[in-house]
């Protein structure tokens, strides 16, 4: 694991393009982000950085269309990511750190492969899709920082536009991880990578807004999928090496 600046240089960065991802397409901090957090920080540190990001990035993007929420839709998630939230945390507190590795690095390849695909299921429709979906989606964002993709397959499976899925992801992205962060607290940072980690948030999400009038979304969430299936198996091998 690198150390002192060379540390703080590598999270600036992965939170740069993390916020970036984000902003652009509407998913992505976490499944981009977190995997590399977590090899940089330990899965306690990297999980929560990922949260306390993932939340940041998702309130700037909600700040020009909280309007556009539809809080009834909305509830039956929250209300279930609410329920496992401290199941998640209780795991990322208890589970040996290659064991944390192996489980972080297969959710986010299992994720990014049933997104990719765009797995349909009765199961995801409904209130009862959306009680599913924020049940797996809270436990998922405390325990290894990556709850979008149940929220978006919930979405493909409601038939929710893209115009109607980013400011919903975003105001639910805000909540759940308002929630994982209550339960864990904040990470341990030096100054030096609260600055840098700040400025990449800030810089990520102006870059984002700047490519999101000319990157087609299609494009840019299969970039965003691609880039979180390498960390995912690379934090999968990093785990599974540990466990001998």
């Amino acid at each position: 694991m690198p150390d002192g600046l060379t540390t703080d240089l590598v999270l600036g960065c992965t939170v740069l393009l993390g916020a970036s991802v984000q902003r652009l397409a509407g998913i992505g901090f976490a499944l981009v982000a977190a995997p590399v957090l977590v090899l940089l920080l330990g899965p306690g540190d990297g999980v929560t950085l990922s949260n306390l990001a993932a939340g940041a990035i998702s309130a700037v993007g909600l700040l020009g269309s909280w309007r556009q929420v539809r809080l009834a839709a909305m509830l039956p998630l929250i209300l279930a990511a609410a329920c496992t939230v401290p199941a998640g945390v209780w795991v990322a507190a208890t589970v040996p750190t290659p064991g944390l590795l192996v489980g972080i690095g297969a959710l986010v390849t299992l994720a990014s492969l049933l997104v990719l695909r765009g797995v349909r299921a009765a199961a995801l429709r409904g209130v009862g899709g959306a009680l599913v979906a924020g049940a797996t989606s809270g436990f998922m964002n405390s325990a290894a920082g990556v709850g979008g993709p149940a929220v978006s397959l919930y979405a493909v499976n409601t038939g929710w536009t893209a115009r109607e899925f980013l400011p919903n992801a975003q105001f639910y992205g805000v909540v759940v991880n308002a929630f994982s962060l209550a339960g864990k607290g904040l990470p341990a940072l030096s100054g030096t990578a609260w600055w840098l980690v700040a400025t990449a948030l800030a810089g990520g999400a102006a870059i984002g807004r700047l490519l999101a009038a000319r990157v087609p979304e299609a494009r840019a969430r299969l970039v965003v999928l691609g880039l979180a299936l390498a960390g995912g198996l690379t934090t999968l091998v990093k785990g599974v090496s540990g466990l001998g």
